[in-house]
């Protein structure tokens, strides 16, 4: 026989996969709480009625109360309003920087596995770019863009673009040399059909626990440029943008920015979570209670 099928992606594996992930505590934890605020982003005009943009200085810095439940900021908007819309902003920044970095990163590991005359190159080119903390490498590359949502994304995927590159190119390599990959070869199977039949399905497992990673990082990373000013340019509502308008009433008006941080903070830790079951389901070399 000169095929295996992919582990993960062989039906019997996959209904194994979902039955043991719907039994982990910490997965089903983080999937509740990423659908939840998905949910809250995609109904946003459902669940409240104010502008996120409209200014009314008649109720600046109101405390959270019946009619206003996160207040309002310096400029009399909801900020329960703007976080819910701010979730749209960060959450399709998150997804674009785990999507972008996710193919570029798989692309650049699985060629590198596989073609050993490009591995020395596409390697240190990876390593040069981690020679760059990955933050500030995207504080460099978003501020020579632009402040938009576009130039952000790939600022922050080039940033984690070394990260996947790395963790598929090393599982890519474990599952090159299996004997089922020999046979496929000796048989003539083409470089892309092994890498389309073997490599890259039996390289899910590791990348999908990398993205949701990934996922959470950008969600931090989109709020600290925001908070420097390279983000999305204000008024538009992102997690970031409502936390650097409310620093300079941090006392008098906390509300303005303990929201979003939390905010945040439930999206890093419902990704974080996710991630954290991925990995124990899908690394068979982890034996840990579910």
């Amino acid at each position: 026989m000169t095929e295996a099928p992919a582990e993960f992606l062989a039906p019997r594996r996959r209904f194994q996969v979902l039955r043991r992930l719907a039994r982990h505590r910490s997965f089903r934890i983080g999937f509740v709480i990423v659908v939840l605020l998905t949910l809250a982003a995609i109904f946003a005009p459902l669940i409240t009625s104010f502008d996120p943009t409209a200014m009314r200085a008649r109720i600046r810095f109101r405390p959270p109360q019946e009619a206003y439940w996160f207040g309002t900021d310096n400029f009399g908007r909801d900020v329960f309003t703007r976080c819910l819309y701010g979730a749209r902003l960060s959450l399709t920044i998150g997804l674009g920087v785990a999507l972008l970095s996710g193919v570029v990163g798989t692309a650049a590991g699985i060629v590198s596995a596989q073609f050993r005359r490009l591995d020395a190159m596409i390697m240190r080119l990876m390593d040069g770019l981690m020679a760059f903390p990955a933050i500030i490498l995207a504080i460099g590359l978003a501020a020579a863009m632009g402040p938009n949502i576009g130039s952000l994304i790939v600022a922050l995927s080039v940033a984690y673009i070394p990260r996947t590159a790395r963790i598929v190119r090393a599982s890519a390599l474990v599952v090159r040399e299996l004997e089922f990959v020999d046979a496929a070869r000796v048989s003539g199977a083409s470089s892309l059909r092994i890498i389309w039949k073997h490599l890259l399905p039996n390289c899910m497992g590791p990348l999908l626990v990398q993205l949701t990673f990934v996922f959470a990082y950008a969600i931090l990373a989109e709020a600290a440029l925001s908070f420097l000013g390279i983000g999305p340019p204000p008024p538009a509502p992102s997690w970031g943008n409502i936390i650097a308008e409310g620093r300079d009433q941090a006392v008098d008006a906390w509300w303005i920015m303990f929201f979003p941080g939390l905010a945040i903070s439930l999206a890093t830790l419902g990704m974080n979570l996710l991630g954290d079951g991925l990995r124990d389901v899908l690394d068979p070399r982890l034996k840990v209670e579910t």
